[in-house]
């Protein structure tokens, strides 16, 4: 739906001001940050209101990340049972190194940026061997991306530094808009994995229609592994991630006139064998309605009703790469842990 322009204000203020790009971050002209708005607006909430109305209930997990979502999950990163980022740290840490050497001179992009904390042991062997170009840090988190562009100018004095605000369909545009001599996109986290099937091929069209030959990838991907594992990863015994779940309510609260009674729903996560993935849901403890006055809108739960909120599926190391190859991105070379729970892939456009 294209809204009228008496209709833009809302989404304007929640990009805090799209439209004024270049925005800088600090005093530091090497820092800059710009906010990038949608070709066609869509009336805001128009995916919750699609999300709550269909059968079975779901909602975006771009909604997680306001900023106590962010905050939370930087939290997640760190428990015991949540191994996919201290997997993926150590192999990053001793072989970022040899990625460097892999690409040689690049401008580095990160898709999901969040605080750059992982992506720090790539940016610190790309200055080391003198190979590093610009870093375009990207997030749908307008806070969380101001905060990690200023804190990574201070860390990195004269590194160009220009993060994008927006979805990874908007920034992958940009960056096809704005070719280079050298890219490389990394996307890590296994993010991958909060895509269902369709989502994922629609990604790497984007992604091989935005990188040249010769251009790279870096995907991170969380391996298949046995379920307790996994359950005990999304089920932690501090519940920051059941808080985690739960927040989206309030998030919907606050930016939608919600009055969603978080003590009547309970976080849910479980492994789904069949389709070799993790989901992530909101389950009503009893029936009731919730309204969303902001949309206009009504929502009735009955009892043991459930709202997807993410799936994060698993992969098979060999399988991905063959997936990859066939869409048009090489690999060239495949890391994991001494376990198998955790690969890295380093692909070339062709």
């Amino acid at each position: 739906m294209i809204l009228a322009d008496r209709e833009f204000l809302p989404y304007l203020q929640y990009f805090r001001g799209v439209f004024m790009c270049n925005f800088p971050a600090t005093d530091d002209s090497s820092l800059s940050i710009d906010y990038l708005p949608p070709a066609v607006f869509e009336r805001p909430g128009a995916d919750v209101l699609r999300g709550l109305t269909r059968s079975p209930k779901s909602l975006p997990p771009a909604y997680f990340y306001d900023a106590r979502g962010s905050e939370l999950f930087e939290r997640i990163c760190e428990l015991p049972e949540y191994y996919p980022t201290r997997t993926e740290t150590a192999i990053l840490d001793r072989y970022a190194p040899e990625i460097a050497r892999r690409t040689g001179p690049t401008e580095l992009v990160e898709l999901g940026s969040g605080s750059s904390t992982k992506t720090r042991l790539l940016l610190n062997a790309y200055r080391e061997s003198g190979f590093l170009q610009r870093y375009h840090p990207i997030d749908i988190s307008a806070s969380a991306l101001e905060n990690s562009v200023r804190q990574l100018g201070k860390e990195y004095a004269g590194l160009e530094i220009h993060g994008l605000v927006g979805t990874y369909e908007l920034a992958l545009q940009w960056l096809a808009e704005h070719p280079v001599e050298s890219r490389t996109i990394v996307f890590l986290g296994s993010s991958i994995g909060n895509f269902d099937p369709d989502e994922r091929d629609r990604f790497f069209e984007s992604i091989v229609a935005t990188l040249r030959p010769g251009d790279y990838f870096l995907l991170g991907i969380d391996l298949q592994k046995p379920i307790p594992i996994l359950e005990a990863a999304y089920n932690d015994r501090q519940g920051v991630t059941a808080e985690f779940n739960l927040n989206v309510l309030s998030h919907l609260n606050a930016r939608f006139g919600g009055d969603f009674d978080r003590d009547l729903f309970e976080h849910h996560a479980f492994y789904n064998r069949e389709e070799h993935r993790i989901e992530m849901h909101l389950r009503a403890r009893k029936s009731h309605r919730v309204g969303l006055s902001d949309l206009d809108l009504e929502v009735d739960f009955l009892a043991g009703e459930t709202i997807l909120t993410e799936i994060s599926c698993k992969f098979d190391l060999e399988q991905e790469s063959s997936y990859l190859l066939d869409r048009g991105l090489q690999p060239l070379q495949t890391w994991t842990d001494e376990k198998r729970w955790f690969g890295s892939i380093l692909c070339q456009a062709v």
